[in-house]
């Protein structure tokens, strides 16, 4: 075992998350409990460390930057070298006894109290809106998971920085509701931060990442079905990682972030409802990649800006089709219909 899985480190509680869930994967790596070829995903280690995926995200870029890791044409990150033409070994990464020592267990759960319930919130939240508005009383929130009212706070303090809930005049929270003009503001917005940052970020994107998301979305042009739908989800955020997110503006990059949270939450609740995908999404961002690639950013920010209006259509047309479903007999208990 290493110096990373057995110090009695004393800097665990001022680490971030991101920070301690690296030290975790890079010491489970180095000791062989994660072997070389093994697909590591976000989802499944977020679930062990009981954290959000946001700074597992990071630390799987961190660990990609330092070459314990590298991309691959399908979901997820290979342990190893890149260039080491490893085979994916996609073991359940839950059966392999993923080590987290004691004070990273600790300070993870003394820092992520709201993250524990925010996804499953967020979810709760995201599907109700396009039918209408509701409101979130807090301690039924509090009592339904079982936490305080601070943590409840916290969750709906981060929900609307994320543009998900707001609170009126009666100062109550208020979900929704997610209206046609709610979806056109929002990519009002993208237009105007996505395509300028393709531009700002052109020569600082990875090479070797691009090359690999071009491998995968050629590999996921043309398909169907409900894996192709997981599929569209997850290589949208690959492409806004790496082809929008590579602009060195840190503050466009919460812009754009922040902008996207409730854009993503439409999208995967018009999916829940069964609602078909285009597979013209995945040839529009394939023809951004390969201008890209070839240096073309000019033809890449205009496609951007192309591919933006026809996905706001995209959502608008099934958002028309949703209107006719009648409204959800249960929601959360802590959801309340606020009537017209």
């Amino acid at each position: 075992m290493t110096g990373t899985m057995d110090d009695d480190r004393t800097t665990a509680g001022t680490q971030r998350r991101y920070e301690i869930a690296e030290d975790v994967l890079r010491g489970n790596i180095e000791a062989g409990i994660l072997p070389p070829g093994l697909v590591l995903l976000e989802g499944p280690i977020a679930e062990i460390l009981q954290i959000s995926r946001a700074p597992v995200q990071r630390a799987l870029q961190a660990l990609e930057a330092e070459g314990l890791i590298h991309r691959f044409a399908g979901r997820g990150f290979l342990v190893g070298a890149p260039g080491s033409a490893i085979e994916p070994n996609r073991t359940e990464i839950k059966s392999l006894g993923l080590i987290v020592p004691r004070h990273a267990d600790e300070a993870l759960q003394s820092r992520s109290s709201w993250e524990r319930i925010y996804n499953t919130v967020e979810a709760d939240v995201a599907g109700c809106v396009i039918f209408g508005q509701y409101r979130i009383i807090e301690m039924e929130l509090a009592n339904h998971f079982n936490v305080s009212r601070t943590v409840v706070r916290d969750v709906l303090t981060r929900l609307r920085e994320r543009g998900l809930v707001r609170k009126n005049q009666s100062s109550h929270w208020i979900a929704g509701p997610l209206t046609a003009q709610t979806v056109k503001d929002h990519f009002a917005l993208r237009r105007m931060l996505e395509p300028p940052a393709i531009r700002l970020g052109a020569g600082a994107i990875d090479q070797a990442r691009l090359e690999a998301l071009l491998a995968r979305l050629r590999q996921a042009e043309g398909g169907s079905g409900g894996d192709f739908l997981r599929e569209v989800e997850a290589v949208q955020a690959d492409f806004i990682e790496c082809c929008v997110l590579a602009a060195p503006n840190e503050r466009l990059r919460d812009l754009v972030r922040n902008n996207l949270l409730p854009v993503t939450a439409t999208e995967r609740l018009l999916r829940r409802l069964g609602l078909p995908g285009d597979p013209a999404i995945i040839t529009e961002l394939r023809l951004i990649v390969e201008l890209l690639q070839r240096g073309a950013t000019d033809a890449a920010v205009s496609m951007m800006d192309t591919h933006l209006e026809a996905s706001l259509n995209r959502t608008i047309a099934q958002m028309k089709i949703v209107a006719i479903i009648p409204r959800p007999g249960a929601t959360a208990a802590y959801l309340t219909p606020v009537l017209d």
